[in-house]
């Protein structure tokens, strides 16, 4: 059973051309996306990265898409800035890519984020620096970076107790987006600008960061 429920078609007129096109090409529309719905103009955001993936032109998906694009009814349903680079800090971890690592903890510390978070945060649980709610998506997200994944009902019923649905599926989004990234960038072994670098080996070295293959 999912964790999340789609948003029923009916309540998505908004996003109707964007879905009768995946339909038209698919047979279907993907529950995926109707889950996404959540936060409507994720849709749309996924639909142009699939597409320009699957070899498609992004100028005409920006001719039409910027036609009908749903405004966020919802702005101030957002996750902070600093727990969305928490999120990220956490999956990446657990994905192993250390690129992600060092520049998510740096970003998460410009943003306020306590450095002690970062170099502790295998110890969540019984860690008083961490929140109910930041300990509830952290769970998540490193079971999320595992493979097989290893996300449960349990991590979403911990989250139903702080977030909402909107917000849940944000946590979901950040954690996907970065699933993409930690792919990218371990795939690539991109080579670490200099700030992100000297940050972790600074607060994350304790813990084992390295920079391997991500070395200029």
């Amino acid at each position: 059973m999912a964790h999340v429920k789609p948003v029923p078609r009916a309540e998505l007129a908004a996003l109707d051309p964007v879905l009768a096109g995946t339909e038209a090409s698919m047979g279907f529309v993907p529950n995926s996306m109707v889950t996404m719905a959540h936060m409507p103009q994720l849709t749309m955001a996924f639909s142009m990265l699939a597409g320009v993936v699957f070899g498609g032109d992004l100028q005409p998906m920006i001719d039409n898409f910027q036609k009908i694009v749903p405004a966020d009814e919802h702005v101030e349903d957002k996750l902070a800035p600093d727990l969305v680079q928490l999120i990220a800090y956490a999956v990446s971890l657990s994905a192993g890519c250390r690129y992600c690592q060092a520049h998510t903890s740096h970003s998460g510390h410009r943003l306020g984020v306590d450095e002690e978070k970062f170099a502790q945060i295998l110890n969540y649980e019984d860690s008083a620096l961490y929140t109910a709610a930041e300990k509830a998506v952290v769970a998540l997200a490193l079971a999320a970076g595992q493979v097989p994944n290893d996300a449960v009902a349990d991590h979403f019923a911990a989250m139903q107790a702080h977030f909402s649905q909107r917000q849940i599926v944000q946590v979901v989004a950040v954690i996907s987006l970065f699933g993409f990234l930690n792919r990218w960038n371990d795939t690539m072994a991109t080579e670490l600008e200099s700030s992100p670098v000297e940050f972790a080996q600074r607060v994350l070295g304790d813990g084992g960061w390295q920079i391997d293959k991500h070395a200029g």
